[in-house]
């Protein structure tokens, strides 16, 4: 008989929502509003009644749906226990797993770090298929990560295993990271981390580049590059020099197979590769220096493939 799950992926906006089978095959996605207010304590409910809802739709029943599961943007540990989650204006302890549980009548629900989650999704239907020790590095506004070791997601005591952005990387800063420290790796590889490289850059030199009249964004930038802008470059080399380096020290521990980078910055295509991988190959201990390097597949859907596998 065939059987499916339920991969949910909790954003500060929206929930995304997909029905599995249990092959991997999605069979349907959608979403719904995150509600923040007083808390957040409509978030869970309102997800336990989309997919009771979406299960009445599919005439599907609890003996057909082998559980949900579900990532969350905050360090969960591998019982589903949550250490806050600030874009869900959660601010407490408490098993995620638990409790949507018992709103789904007891159904199976696993909880994991969206980063982690996506990897793993990553690693069951995207392009670190057919590999069981993987590392993501997600590279967006900020920089996350997840860790898949014998094909399951390595977690840390607390849930925070794999959090790559808070690297630290270089002495000096005197900008405060988001988290509060200085010098981590999100400051400069990051979207918002390659903007200040290249707006410090511009401020360093008279040099004519493109950047001057372009938007300052890493789209902008990595377009820049492709036209071989030379001032680009540099910033390209310098947020290369940044995450190789860290992800050969990354490597030097976990002796990965597979890393693959996603993230709104991998869609700037295979452009931003070799400055990543130069700095790493130069970096690595030896016996690490195969590792394969690819770009992410399943873009906005990796977390909820991710969260789908945690309960199959």
């Amino acid at each position: 008989m065939k059987k499916y799950a339920i991969g949910v992926d909790v954003g500060g906006t929206s929930v995304k929502m997909g029905l599995f089978t249990n092959d991997g095959e999605l069979v349907e996605k959608w979403s719904i509003p995150t509600n923040v207010d007083n808390g957040g304590e409509a978030i869970l409910p309102d997800i336990a009644k989309s997919v009771k809802k979406k299960m009445a739709e599919k005439n599907l029943t609890d003996v057909d749906v082998e559980g949900v599961g579900i990532g969350l943007p905050g360090p969960v540990d591998d019982t589903g226990v949550i250490r806050k989650a600030v874009n869900l204006h959660w601010d407490k302890v408490f098993n995620v797993s638990e409790e949507l549980s018992g709103l789904l009548d007891g159904m199976k629900v696993k909880a994991g770090n969206d980063a982690n989650v996506a990897a793993l999704g990553e690693c069951w239907a995207g392009s670190g298929k057919g590999f069981n020790d993987l590392v993501m590095v997600t590279l967006g506004t900020g920089i996350g990560g997840g860790v898949i070791i014998n094909g399951k997601i390595l977690a840390g005591v607390t849930g925070a295993a794999g959090e790559i952005g808070h690297i630290h990387v270089t002495d000096g800063e005197e900008t405060a990271c988001n988290c509060g420290n200085h010098g981590c790796l999100e400051q400069y590889a990051s979207a918002t981390g390659i903007v200040r490289l290249l707006e410090r850059e511009l401020a360093s030199t008279d040099e004519d580049s493109v950047m001057r009249t372009k938007k300052h964004t890493a789209k902008d930038l990595w377009d820049a590059v492709e036209e071989g802008d030379s001032l680009a470059i540099r910033v390209a080399e310098k947020f290369g020099a940044y995450l190789g380096k860290a992800l050969s020290g990354i490597a030097a521990v976990l002796n990965p197979e597979i890393i693959v980078i996603g993230g709104g910055v991998s869609l700037s295509g295979e452009v931003i590769m070799p400055f990543i991988t130069k700095n790493f190959t130069e970096n690595v201990f030896h016996a690490s220096r195969d590792t394969k390097f690819t770009r992410a597949e399943l873009g906005n859907d990796g977390g909820i493939y991710g969260a789908a596998k945690l309960v199959l």
